[in-house]
């Protein structure tokens, strides 16, 4: 008989298939906030009207933009931001952007909450992962605001309570965790997600499938996430599809988001991920790879790692990517595949010698070793990477 305890997200509304100006007005209408500072993708701000709407929806709350976020939110750009949040009092966070954004929004919330001026200092709230997998999660602060989340990718983010940030120093991308960090409010608008580059938005949509089936194939699956993963693969599979014959099909690009939010319950509840997270992890940290990538190259492979183990888990991924009887890893790999994705590590751009350093690095990121199939050294980590080479 199974045992658990589901414990739900501090989410506490997802808008979608709503105009975001509309959605601003609204939430604006719900909470006691008077300086709004805005985090934006850099791009968003000087290429589309999407920033500008945003503000003029904010009126006399709007406090002040930070758009220099980098990718995988290094270190500098969150305190930066941080900074320039207190100095204008803000009393709430809003963003628009994709996964590098969100993290931003949770990391500039534990630094307001936590007094941290200079990046040197976020040593001591970081998450610490031993080569033996014992993990350390430090006690800090809460943040002191909230934020409200337009998300523009599917990395899903969003709907997690923990941030990754990167030390750019060290070269590795460390992980940061309070409950509270997690978004008030997610904006589904899939309006806006159409200025989002297409090799971005598929990407970030294996992404979101990765996430799926890493929960529905976990040592600690639920049986509540365990229904919205499976879903999740669904829409997300046709979704994607769609998005790549017809771009401006907003229907399809609504399906994915719902994909997305769906894809990471499992997740905002506990259930841990696997190798594909893990070592997605590291190359994006230290092999600079985008996550969407990193998962593009990597899930079918860790599926085959894991088949003898969960082999009955991986079937019901095939079945609801449409594709029942059929091995996972090819019915994943074939739509990678169909929807133009890399899949290789030599595909993105990975230099052959980082291979070991990310083998050595990945026993530090604790989703390593909660891979269903036991990963107890660097040596099998690389392995995975020479079969992805």
């Amino acid at each position: 008989m199974q045992r658990g305890i589901y414990t739900y997200p501090g989410t506490a509304r997802v808008i979608y298939g709503i105009d975001f100006a509309e959605a601003i007005a609204d939430e604006l209408g719900r909470v006691d906030a008077r300086r709004v500072f805005v985090l934006a993708g850099g791009t968003l701000e000087r290429e589309t009207d999407v920033v500008r709407r945003m503000t003029a929806a904010l009126g006399d709350r709007f406090a002040g933009l930070h758009a220099g976020i980098g990718a995988h939110t290094p270190r500098s750009d969150v305190v930066a931001a941080a900074n320039a949040a207190r100095a204008a009092s803000a009393d709430l966070l809003l963003t628009v952007g994709g996964g590098s954004i969100t993290d931003a929004a949770k990391m500039v919330a534990i630094c307001l909450g936590n007094d941290i001026t200079d990046p040197a200092q976020l040593d001591a709230l970081r998450t610490v992962t031993r080569a033996d997998g014992t993990t350390v999660r430090p006690s800090f602060n809460p943040p002191s605001v909230a934020s409200v989340v337009i998300p523009t990718t599917l990395s899903a983010g969003e709907f997690s309570a923990a941030a990754g940030c990167t030390d750019t120093e060290r070269q590795v991308k460390e992980s940061y965790f309070h409950p509270q960090a997690i978004p008030r409010t997610v904006i589904l608008d899939p309006a806006v997600t159409v200025h989002t580059p297409e090799w971005l938005w598929l990407s970030t949509g294996v992404r979101a499938i990765d996430h799926a089936v890493e929960d529905l194939c976990a040592i600690n699956s639920k049986p509540f996430s365990d229904a919205t993963s499976y879903h999740a693969m669904r829409l997300l599979g046709s979704g994607l599809r769609a998005c790549k014959a017809d771009p401006t099909d907003l229907q399809a690009r609504l399906d994915c988001q719902l994909g997305a939010w769906m894809s990471i319950i499992g997740t905002s509840a506990g259930v841990t991920k696997g190798a594909s997270h893990g070592i997605g992890h590291v190359l994006g940290g230290t092999g600079g790879i985008p996550h969407g990538y990193t998962s593009c190259v990597m899930l079918p492979h860790v599926l085959r790692f894991n088949f003898p183990v969960n082999g009955e888990r991986q079937a019901w991924v095939s079945e609801a990517l449409g594709r029942r009887g059929e091995p996972a890893a090819d019915v994943v790999s074939a739509l990678i595949a169909e929807l133009g994705m890399p899949q290789t590590l030599r595909d993105v751009g990975l230099k052959e010698d980082l291979l070991d350093v990310i083998a050595q690095n990945a026993m530090h990121d604790r989703l390593v070793h909660t891979n269903p199939r036991k990963i107890s050294d660097p040596a099998t980590v690389r392995r995975l990477l020479d079969a992805a080479w």
